[in-house]
């Protein structure tokens, strides 16, 4: 299983960092966790399309996890001809979402249909809304589902991934609760959105600020790690975004908590399980 950091940007944007996501390669099944935006890019990048995908988990419906959707949608469409259905799983009201992006859409796919004549379905996109505790499978990965604290967000989830023994879990944005401390139990990988909490309350900035409330900071991540028992943290949409330099500061911090390996990276980082 390779996860592959396809966006580790944030909602700031960034020329080096497109906006969150993550690509769960397991054999020949590929899995998009959320689609920030220039996901795909990032995906051609990381050796995968939307055509490729088997499935898109969405953690949660803030416009910097999901605002490349249409491109993913319409791209799947374009690139198996209207014969394909692409497969989005996410939290109540991901149904509502989609719909609306396909109307948004609107325009586009009438030009597209009246162009090209073996292009005679509109974009087909199953969505399944999911609680909590959810479980189901895609091809031959295992998926759970689990709730996260990011809160007035509601409601919101992150996806354990299962395959031949690997275990990854993507937690998706949070403060530590219960929920994430199932995902990471024992798991080969740990994702975290995190922040760096010194540095953001030294901004003047007052709505800047208020992401202290509901994200996991650097600290807290490892901690999670560290009570979960998994093996590695991996840190994404990161804020601020750290320079290369300052990559061995953040997994410091982090050190100082857990054990494990710490990794931190540039988009299209590969993690091998």
């Amino acid at each position: 299983m390779d996860i592959v950091l396809t966006g580790t940007g944030s909602p700031l944007p960034d020329a080096n960092r497109a906006g969150p996501s993550t690509l769960v390669k397991a054999g020949d099944t590929h899995i998009l966790i959320d689609a920030g935006r220039g996901t795909v890019m990032r995906m051609a990048g990381g050796g995968s399309l939307p055509v490729f995908l088997s499935a898109v988990l969405i953690t949660h419906l803030h416009s910097d996890h999901v605002c490349a959707l249409n491109d993913v949608i319409t791209t799947h469409w374009v690139m198996s001809q209207g014969n394909a259905t692409l497969n989005v799983y996410g939290p109540p009201g991901t149904a509502q979402f989609v719909e609306r992006q396909l109307g948004a859409l609107e325009a586009d796919i009438g030009y597209r249909i009246a162009h090209h004549d073996m292009l005679v379905n509109e974009p087909q996109v199953e969505v399944t809304e999911l609680e909590a505790g959810d479980a189901f499978d895609i091809n031959d990965v295992h998926i759970s589902t689990a709730a996260t604290d990011h809160a007035p967000v509601r409601p919101t989830l992150g996806y354990r991934l299962e395959h031949e023994g690997a275990v990854a879990a993507i937690a998706g944005d949070t403060v530590p609760c219960v929920g994430v401390d199932q995902l990471a139990a024992g798991a080969d990988a740990y994702v975290q959105t995190v922040i760096r909490s010194d540095l953001v309350r030294l901004s003047p900035n007052e709505m800047f600020q208020d992401i202290l409330d509901y994200h996991s900071d650097v600290e807290q991540a490892a901690q999670t790690a560290a009570r979960a028992g998994a093996k590695r943290l991996v840190l994404t949409h990161m804020v601020p975004a750290p320079t290369p330099e300052q990559y061995p500061e953040w997994v410091e911090l982090a050190a100082a908590h857990f054990d494990g390996e710490v990794i931190i990276g540039d988009d299209l980082t590969t993690v091998t399980l």
